[in-house]
C-alpha cells in the first residue's frame, strides 16, 4: 500500500496543483479576504511610469555626431565621446563591434551582457558562443567574413530590455555603423534589434526567417535583412533550434545567389 508520501508526489508527477477540502469554503467571507477585494475595489490601479522623453537636445547631439563619422575608427571614438544615454554611466565598457571592416553579412544584436560589458566584446558569453556555432555551420566566422555589434552599445543593469528612450538615443550611431561598414547581408537577432531597426511590431516568432530590406538615409540601396531568434532565447528553448537551423540555412542560400563565399 502507497504511504501519503508517494501519493504525494504522485499528485505532483501528474501535474496536480491544487487540492480540495472535505468540505466548502466561501473565501468571500474570510477576513483577509474581504480586506483584498475591498482594495482592489476601492484602490487606484497602479499605472506604468511613462517612458521619459528624450531631449531634442541629446538625440541631435546622437545623430551630428553619427553623422559625422566617415569611418568606424571615427565612429567607435564618437560612441565613446557620447555622454547623452544613462547606460554608459553603469557599464564598464562600450561594446562597439567585432570582424573585418569588409564583411559581407552583419549580424546586429540587442545588447551587451556581463561578459560583454566585463570584455568589452560582443557575443563572448555562452549565447555569443552558440551564435559562433551556428555561424560556423555555413561557412561564417566573425574573423573573417562576419561582423557583430549591437543596438546598445552599452550593457542596461540587470540585463534588462533596453528601455525605448535608450534605444531612440543610440539609434544613430548603430545605423551609420550599417551604413559605413556596407554589408551585403544584415541579420537582425532577437526582437529588440528587428522592431528597432525596421520599425516592425510584429513580434519575432512572426517575422523571424522572412527576407525583407533595410536602407537608411544614408545608403544607395536597400540591402537584404532577416530576422532571426536570439541565441539567448535558443538557450532556453531548445527546440526551437529547428527553427534557427531552418533560418541559417535560408542565410546560406542567400549568400550563394549573391556569391559570398
Amino acid at each position: 500500500m502507497s504511504s501519503k508520501k508517494e501519493i504525494l508526489e504522485w499528485y505532483v508527477t501528474v501535474g496536480v496543483t491544487e487540492t480540495i477540502g472535505e468540505h466548502p469554503l466561501n473565501r468571500l467571507n474570510m477576513p483577509e479576504e474581504k480586506v483584498l477585494l475591498k482594495k482592489v475595489l476601492t484602490e487606484p490601479p497602479v499605472l506604468p511610469k511613462p517612458e521619459p522623453v528624450v531631449p531634442d537636445n541629446l538625440l541631435e547631439g546622437a545623430i551630428e555626431l553619427a553623422k559625422c563619422a566617415q569611418t568606424l575608427d571615427e565612429l567607435r571614438q564618437a560612441v565613446m565621446d557620447f555622454n547623452g544615454c544613462a547606460l554608459k554611466k553603469t557599464a564598464k565598457n562600450t561594446v562597439f563591434g567585432e570582424g573585418p571592416q569588409d564583411a559581407p553579412v552583419m549580424f546586429v544584436g540587442e545588447a551587451p551582457g556581463a561578459d560583454e560589458d566585463r570584455l568589452g566584446r560582443p557575443f563572448v558569453g555562452v549565447s555569443g558562443q552558440l551564435l559562433d556555432k551556428i555561424m560556423a555551420s555555413v561557412g561564417l566566422d566573425r574573423q573573417k567574413n562576419a561582423y557583430i555589434s549591437n543596438i546598445i552599445p552599452w550593457r542596461p543593469p540587470g540585463n534588462r530590455n533596453p528601455s525605448s528612450s535608450e534605444i531612440s538615443l543610440c539609434m544613430p550611431f548603430i545605423e551609420r555603423h550599417i551604413e559605413l561598414l556596407r554589408p551585403k547581408i544584415l541579420i537582425m537577432i532577437g526582437g529588440v534589434s528587428m522592431s528597432s531597426l525596421l520599425g516592425q511590431p510584429s513580434g519575432i516568432m512572426k517575422m523571424r526567417g522572412n527576407w525583407t530590406t533595410y536602407q537608411t538615409a544614408g545608403m544607395d540601396s536597400p540591402i537584404p535583412a532577416m530576422a532571426i531568434l536570439h541565441t539567448a532565447f535558443l538557450l532556453r528553448n531548445s527546440i526551437q533550434k529547428r527553427l534557427a537551423w531552418k533560418d541559417i540555412l535560408a542565410i546560406r542560400q542567400k549568400m550563394d545567389e549573391l556569391g559570398i563565399d
